[in-house]
């Protein structure tokens, strides 16, 4: 990558909406013209029609999203030490706001770094580089954590890349899986909310683990002392075993991946659970309703769904799909048991959400008495500015009510 300060994207005027609002994204078709010369992935100045700078991006001729904002001022050039600075800000955040033995050190947009997500489990780093214009800044990046986290004492050994996400295709760019550096055993232990776990940094779904549920994990636990659970798409058993772990009387995990399953077992052993905690490999979308008809009652239901849509064009599909679940999960729930519901949808908007779960309510013949709304964890932040918004995670408690 090389810094072509002298080149300038201008916008069309009336555009660059969004940036005005603090928003980093500039579309194809706000760019009126670029002045001079440069390649995929340089790093260019933006100004509006005016010549009013709005800061300096990296630019892919082959992305729709054509240039990602660094920087909106105009001395805070690309430099290893603006970088650092970044890195510094996202750390001691997350110092603040989260137990950092384990959690997601960058998070793209929201960190101010766009098109990357750094995850820390224990003494690993996990990469997933998204953008051309990233991933030629993504070793100062990674340089500049350990150089920043190694002043608390926190020592990376090593580092794995997990840049196998489809939307890289989108800039142009090959899907990559491998590590950086020297190799190390990819089964990592992690300790959550008092859960050991063991996460598998290379051939687990997304980077390994899903650390924005750590919080939601910790808050059905005061549900489930003594309790008949069951959570649905269990993955490696997160859920359930925190369910497990408070001290619930009977746990069922379910999840149509033979692999989660498998691995979910291993994490209930490593707990002492395995009495308490018991998976099956099923799809909930046929289990729940064969749960109902042999008459199954739980006192808590858990569902976290991956997401039914990734796109706008598909929303509609997925309001029934998160409708369906909903209604047949609420259907085993006890009268006055409790519904613990998500969507990590970023399409999935909460207004929409919301509605669907009230939709499932009715066709259930169910009140619900909302307990509390959650989002997601404190180290994948949102930031409240245009459509790049990393806002996705809605999780609600629910107690359930028969109609009567």
């Amino acid at each position: 990558m090389s810094e072509r300060y002298n080149t300038t994207a201008y916008l069309k005027k009336g555009e660059g909406r969004t940036l005005k609002k603090g928003g980093l994204w500039v579309y194809d078709n706000e760019i009126d013209r670029i002045e001079g010369d440069f390649a995929p992935g340089d790093i260019l100045s933006v100004r509006d029609f005016d010549g009013y700078f709005m800061g300096y991006g990296y630019i892919n001729p082959a992305s729709k999203i054509r240039i990602r904002l660094l920087s909106r001022h105009e001395e805070n050039k690309i430099t290893p030490e603006f970088i650092r600075k970044r890195v510094e800000a996202a750390w001691e955040y997350r110092k603040t706001v989260i137990d950092t033995s384990s959690c997601r050190l960058i998070f793209g947009e929201a960190d101010y770094l766009p098109g990357i997500v750094v995850d820390k489990f224990e003494d690993v780093l996990v990469v997933e580089s998204l953008t051309l214009g990233i991933d030629l800044l993504k070793m100062q990046i990674l340089d500049a954590i350990r150089e920043v986290l190694s002043r608390d004492g926190v020592q990376i050994r090593g580092i794995y890349e997990r840049s196998d996400a489809k939307v890289r295709e989108q800039e142009g760019m090959q899907r990559y899986k491998g590590f950086i550096g020297e190799p190390f055993d990819t089964k990592i232990r992690i300790v959550e909310n008092g859960v050991v776990f063991n996460v598998d940094v290379e051939d687990g779904q997304k980077t390994g683990f899903f650390l924005d549920q750590k919080n939601n994990r910790a808050a059905i636990q005061r549900l489930c002392k003594d309790k008949k659970v069951l959570d649905c798409f269990t993955h490696t058993g997160s859920f359930a075993l925190n369910a497990g772990i408070a001290g619930a009387r009977e746990v069922l995990g379910v999840d149509a991946s033979d692999l989660g399953i498998e691995q979910a077992k291993e994490n209930a052993s490593l707990n002492h659970l395995e009495n308490t905690v018991s998976f099956r490999v099923a799809d909930a979308f046929d289990l729940l309703p064969e749960l109902e008809r042999q008459g199954e009652i739980y006192d808590v239901v858990i569902l976290d769904p991956p997401a039914f849509t990734k796109s706008r064009n598909s929303v509609k599909n997925a309001v029934k799909g998160y409708r369906e679940i909903n209604l047949r999960g609420m259907k085993l729930v006890k009268d006055g048991g409790y519904l613990c519901t998500c969507s990590c949808s970023h399409f999935m908007d909460p207004e929409l959400f919301a509605k669907t779960i009230k939709e499932a309510a009715n066709g259930a013949h169910k009140r619900l008495r909302q307990v509390e709304f959650r989002t997601q964890a404190p180290d994948h932040p949102f930031v409240w500015t245009g459509e790049e918004n990393s806002y996705y995670l809605k999780f609600y408690i629910f107690q359930v009510i028969d109609e009567k």
